[in-house]
């Protein structure tokens, strides 16, 4: 029988929250058996490049990642953002070692081909190294990757952790019985939006297809969900998407996803 893997993404209204944050590194924390993390950190970077003088470019809510934009992603993502979540998991007694998908060669991705918009240096992936993650959890290492990529001929790109979280699930599902979890502000997917408690606990085809047709489902939501499908359809064994609470043992407010 396969040994259970939790791979966990951090919404960035979590992680830029201190005391979110704090719970959220408490929950993770106290998880059980082998686990990966994944982040971003666009308000951040928005701010601290705000503060420098450089304008955040965003399309459709989409960041342009020009070369400039690309140098605060790496010190903000990789740097502060990543070492700090490192450093407070190391207090609470996770061993975790902070990664881009540059470190080990973990995650390869190409820039993103110019089609109706150029993105600039935003990638996607298409190789996950998961003999190189597979020994850092056989060496009780915990994974922390931000959301920069290579192309392994020097350049780096910024990559959506949505998608990293995703594509590294489905690359550890081999060796793993995997569960892919999406830890943001929300409760899980909410039939009414103003209303908190609202959570759609499980989530298959056929009722996503009806939420669709009802218009149900937020824009916001729709690329999350989409990657939580692709995952499924490529193994992983379950998705979950929820709130801090979700983490806990005896959680049950939150929307799980299967096929």
């Amino acid at each position: 029988m396969k040994k259970k893997l939790s791979v966990v993404k951090i919404g960035g209204n979590v992680l830029e929250n201190e005391v979110e944050l704090h719970k959220f590194l408490d929950a993770f924390s106290a998880m059980e058996g082998p686990k990966i993390l994944v982040h971003g950190g666009g308000k951040l970077a928005t701010q601290i490049a705000h503060r420098l003088g450089i304008e955040s470019k965003m399309i459709g809510g989409r960041r342009i990642t020009d070369a400039e934009g690309l140098k605060i992603i790496t010190m903000v993502y990789g740097g502060l953002a990543n070492k700090n979540i490192v450093a407070q998991l190391q207090a609470r007694g996770t061993n975790a070692i902070g990664l881009s998908g540059a470190d080990g060669n973990t995650i390869r991705a190409v820039k993103r081909p110019v089609k109706d918009i150029d993105y600039g240096f935003a990638g996607d992936v298409e190789e996950v190294n998961t003999l190189a993650i597979y020994q850092l959890l056989q060496a009780e290492f915990t994974p922390v990757f931000c959301a920069i990529t290579h192309n392994k001929e020097g350049q780096l790109l910024n990559t959506n952790a949505d998608t990293i979280a995703s594509e590294v699930a489905i690359g550890m599902s081999d060796a793993f019985d995997t569960t892919l979890y999406y830890c943001f502000e929300k409760k899980g997917v909410l039939l009414d939006i103003a209303d908190e408690d609202s959570v759609v606990k499980h989530l298959e085809p056929i009722n996503y297809q009806e939420l669709l047709e009802n218009k149900i489902i937020a824009d916001g939501m729709l690329p999350k969900l989409e990657n939580c499908f692709h995952a499924l359809h490529k193994n992983v064994g379950k998705v979950c998407i929820g709130d801090i609470s979700m983490l806990a043992p005896n959680a049950t407010l939150f929307t799980t996803i299967t096929l």
